[in-house]
């Protein structure tokens, strides 16, 4: 895109200028550009967001798929994650891109103190967080990059709280989200009220994908509750992949291990 074209869209870097590039334990794999400090209307703040581009990206014209991380700072760089783990979802791309699994990845992070609040759907910000997600970060994207901005291929992925949000985002912008990753989901708060929320709502089209370890709390129920509503866990038409994993924790570490799962089953092969 040229700078004209660009006009009034946030400033972008690549990760090699901004200073996280020389922060020690930087993991950086691939392309990844950043977005120092993407403005929110709906909330008032900013944020960084960064866009993971995949291995063809600067060697053809293709759109590709997008999938949308909750958490930013943890999904690809050591040097910003939360206790010195990340996701390695760049790696893992990067990875997968040599048998035909390609997208864009976009973290969005946290803004610390607020996230409790921004990722709580029922008694916080939720609605106000989504309309960020969907209003101002999507279009960002869309603007920005060669994206298939369609449903069909547009994710929304997160873990522990930013599970919860993105498996309600799933439900309550269909028109928007055609597919979620909710790794460790934290269904727990609000008491419970996702179960719910998702028992009422209408049967969403798409692909579902849900995990736990055997060491923290188990999603089976929702599990249990998307079957019920006609999401398929197995066969050609699999809509649901729903995994545990024994004597996983709930830690970055041990998401990274179900990323690449995770990813060939959300991201249609090209």
């Amino acid at each position: 895109m040229s700078g004209a074209a660009r006009g009034n869209l946030p400033c972008m870097t690549s990760y090699a200028h901004y200073p996280w590039h020389s922060a020690p334990g930087h993991t950086i794999t691939g392309h990844v550009r950043v977005f120092p400090e993407v403005a929110s209307p709906q909330l008032d703040n900013t944020r960084p967001i960064q866009v993971y581009l995949p291995p063809s990206y600067y060697q053809s014209d293709r759109h590709y798929p997008v999938l949308y991380f909750q958490d930013g700072q943890n999904v690809f760089n050591r040097a910003t994650s939360f206790l010195g783990e990340e996701w390695q979802v760049d790696e893992t791309l990067e990875k997968l891109a040599a048998r035909g699994y390609e997208a864009i990845a976009v973290g969005i992070h946290n803004t610390g103190m607020e996230r409790m609040r921004e990722y709580h759907p029922f008694s916080g910000y939720g609605d106000r967080y989504l309309s960020f997600m969907t209003d101002t970060v999507k279009p960002l994207i869309d603007e920005s990059f060669r994206t298939l901005p369609d449903r069909d291929h547009t994710r929304v992925v997160g873990s522990s709280l930013g599970g919860l949000i993105s498996l309600y985002a799933f439900f309550r912008r269909p028109d928007v989200f055609g597919g979620v990753g909710a790794f460790s989901p934290a269904f727990w708060v609000g008491r419970g009220a996702i179960y719910d929320f998702v028992h009422h709502a209408p049967y969403i089209a798409g692909k579902v994908y849900l995990d736990h370890g055997t060491r923290e709390n188990s999603a089976r129920p929702m599990r249990d509750l998307l079957a019920y509503k006609g999401y398929q866990d197995r066969g050609r038409g699999r809509t649901l992949k729903y995994v545990v994993k024994r004597g996983g924790r709930h830690t970055e570490a041990a998401w990274a291990k179900r990323v690449p799962g995770a990813m060939k089953f959300l991201i249609k092969k090209q």
